[in-house]
């Protein structure tokens, strides 16, 4: 197929019940490109109506459709031709993420669209080796213990990894049975659109996915409404807060991810000059737009200077530009106001005492777009507000530390629980200090997410987890069947 199958385009109809829906007003989301602040695209804006549509679609799916009551199998050969699907233009779709969110294109291709397919795939084939019917013996006789699918999920994305994030949600709601309301980021649906347009070239069945951008109030509305079973969200922890206090009151389930503040320490014996490259990416992947960024660097008391110096060296070597350049590490900021606010941390940083190594401003020469320099703070206490609440921009604290024990206490301090790192040559020490380290997400030497593994938070940064055979077990319901002392199965 040629490179144009997911091109930037407008949408006016919504995805609901595999057919393109008319929407229940002409209310219009406009999509900018953070590089070039031009109006690229535009979609419908989903009304409650819409929402009742979409929901009403994913309940039909599973309360009389096929989806839930195939096999196993049968669901997981129809999620690897979503696969083919999706992997029939992967530049396509790379370029299009890039276009609607900003991110450098090198990063686009790895995170925003070969990792989807990388997690559609895993799921696809746990679907068939999933323990979804286990036989026990129980006190009084056998006991078949079942997983079975929770119901229509409402999956909840946001701009920043926005495939990546739908597919987390998508894929093992799909492997376990449920049907789904898909509610894009306003600010990014054209990936969603593509999936839609993907969907519809498989044999998944209609309104088992259905493809709905809103803003805040109608998705509160969408979170809220009778016919969902399950909320997954992932997103801002003030944002969690109140789909989780909703969730809670109407006894619904809910898995939500949310923030982080993750901290990278640096032991003794590293050797920068190995370090500092690989640590670079888990701080500033996608402009530092992630919530598992490395962006609290700990280094020691001994080797601070050091660590400053080739840390500060490599940051401002970094080439901002253009996202469509394979030669840029940085692109725009999603959204001129998230500029603003990256920049206000910036000035709070100076406020505070910090000092600014490198960046700190917009960069030269980019008239057009909204990039902020990659910044490096030094001379930095963990209890300043730059160093506890997330930036979610490219902008990264060095703090000191006076030996391990404190290096673990400073990486605790944190409302956040959702990744860091340790780097050493000694991967027995590193492990040491994994086990300490309050986060539901580690790395030695390397970044903490594994797709075949639980991904999810301590604290503040969500309930539940993505991924592993975890993430697939979040979307069921258990359900146990005694049977009588004297059975036996048949066949």
């Amino acid at each position: 197929m040629s490179e144009q199958t997911f091109t930037v385009k407008s949408y006016e109809r919504f995805f609901i019940g595999n057919e393109w829906k008319t929407p229940s007003s002409t209310d219009t989301f406009k999509v900018i490109n953070p590089a070039t602040e031009e109006v690229i695209a535009s979609v419908p804006a989903a009304r409650q109506a819409d929402v009742d549509a979409a929901v009403m679609a994913a309940r039909e799916a599973f309360d009389h459709g096929p989806w839930p009551r195939m096999s196993p199998s049968e669901r997981a050969d129809c999620m690897k031709e979503l696969s083919a699907a999706l992997q029939q233009d992967i530049p396509g779709m790379a370029a299009l993420i890039t276009r609607e969110m900003g991110c450098p294109i090198s990063f686009s291709m790895a995170g925003q669209t070969f990792a989807p397919i990388m997690v559609l795939d895993y799921f696809a084939g746990l679907a068939a080796t999933f323990p979804f019917e286990q036989d026990r013996q129980g006190m009084m006789g056998p006991v078949k213990v079942r997983q079975e699918p929770v119901g229509v999920v409402a999956a909840i994305t946001p701009w920043n990894v926005p495939l990546f994030t739908a597919m987390l949600k998508l894929a093992p709601a799909l492997a376990a049975g449920c049907t789904v309301v898909l509610k894009p980021a306003q600010e990014t649906p054209l990936d969603a659109f593509a999936l839609a347009e993907a969907l519809a070239r498989t044999s998944i069945p209609p309104g088992v996915v259905n493809i709905v951008p809103a803003d805040r109030e109608v998705s509160q509305y969408l979170v809220s409404h009778p016919g969902v079973d399950k909320v997954s969200f992932t997103g801002s922890t003030t944002a969690g807060r109140k789909i989780g206090a909703i969730c809670g009151e109407q006894i619904k389930r809910c898995t939500l991810q949310l923030g982080g503040k993750s901290a990278a320490i640096v032991l003794d014996d590293s050797d920068l000059n190995d370090v500092i490259p690989k640590l670079l990416p888990s701080a500033l992947m996608n402009t530092g737009q992630a919530c598992v960024a490395q962006t609290r660097i700990l280094a020691s008391r001994a080797r601070y200077s050091e660590t400053v110096e080739a840390l500060v060296a490599a940051v401002a070597a970094m080439k901002v530009g253009d996202p469509l350049d394979q030669a840029s590490d940085v692109g725009p900021l999603f959204a001129r106001h998230h500029r603003e606010r990256v920049e206000s941390y910036i000035a709070l940083g100076r406020e505070e005492g910090a000092t600014v190594a490198t960046g700190g401003a917009r960069p030269a020469g980019l008239d057009k777009g909204w990039y902020v320099e990659p910044t490096v703070f030094t001379g930095v206490d963990n209890s300043m507000r730059i160093a506890q609440e997330e930036i979610f921009g490219p902008v990264l604290v060095v703090i000191p530390y006076d030996n391990e024990d404190d290096a673990v206490a400073i990486a605790n301090d944190s409302n956040y629980g959702l990744s860091g790192s340790v780097w050493c040559k000694d991967v027995e020490r590193g492990l040491d200090i994994a086990r300490q380290v309050r986060t539901g997400t580690y790395g030695v030497n390397g970044q903490g997410m594994d797709f075949h593994s639980p991904f999810g938070g301590y604290k503040q940064s969500g309930l539940g987890r993505e991924l592993g055979p975890e993430g697939l077990g979040e979307f069921c319901e258990y359900k146990t069947i005694t049977l009588p002392g004297d059975y036996q199965p048949q066949g």
